[in-house]
């Protein structure tokens, strides 16, 4: 678990700590800038739209039972070597995004649902990021590609902590579509592994 100011980041235990974020970047802004594949989206509007309403700690059981069933199912945690982080903000207990980083890369990435974009909530975001690669991934570097163009992540970042630095020019989204991209590093000489 890492907090901000703003924002409570936790393991997701169940799919519902899942499917909230994805929620969240599963409008056409977010994926102009992350390019996940379709099926780690929420395609339907409306049924993002009740996601994106939903408090973290909501009574399901309005839900029909195969549903709510689906929701509250445990997770397993992956063996990827990408930890993720789920995002809810903390004065209304909505799901707000998520972070990811890869223990092996130690590259971080995030997202903010639409009502918590320019808020400042990137800068929080993106320095959880770099808490957990630090604090608890025993990470000395962690690295952010972002595109060129994308001002409020590199300006999130550059907040963050994180200064730019050297890395692939070009980069091949979830998706398979290829961007320009430019890197931040966020360095700590101090770093710590949780054991768990």
């Amino acid at each position: 678990m890492v907090r901000s100011e703003r924002l409570l980041l936790y393991t997701p235990r169940i799919a519902l700590d899942v499917i909230g974020p994805a929620a969240a970047r599963s409008d056409a802004e977010a994926q102009r800038w992350l390019g996940s594949r379709a099926e780690e989206l929420v395609q339907n509007e409306d049924t993002r739209e009740v996601f994106l309403s939903m408090r973290a700690d909501d009574d399901l059981s309005a839900f029909e039972t195969r549903d709510r069933l689906l929701m509250m199912r445990k997770l397993e945690q992956p063996a990827d070597g990408v930890v993720e982080l789920t995002a809810v903000h903390t004065a209304d207990v909505r799901f707000a995004g998520a972070i990811s980083v890869s223990v092996e890369s130690g590259e971080v990435g995030g997202w903010l649902a639409p009502d918590y974009r320019r808020q400042g909530l990137g800068v929080e975001l993106f320095g959880a990021a770099a808490r957990l690669g630090h604090r608890h991934l025993g990470l000395k570097v962690v690295r952010a590609g972002a595109e060129p163009e994308n001002t409020a992540s590199r300006g999130a970042l550059a907040t963050a902590g994180f200064t730019p630095t050297s890395g692939p020019a070009r980069f091949t989204l979830r998706d398979g579509r290829e961007i320009d991209s430019c890197w931040y590093e966020h360095r700590q000489q101090s770093a710590s592994r949780c054991r768990g």
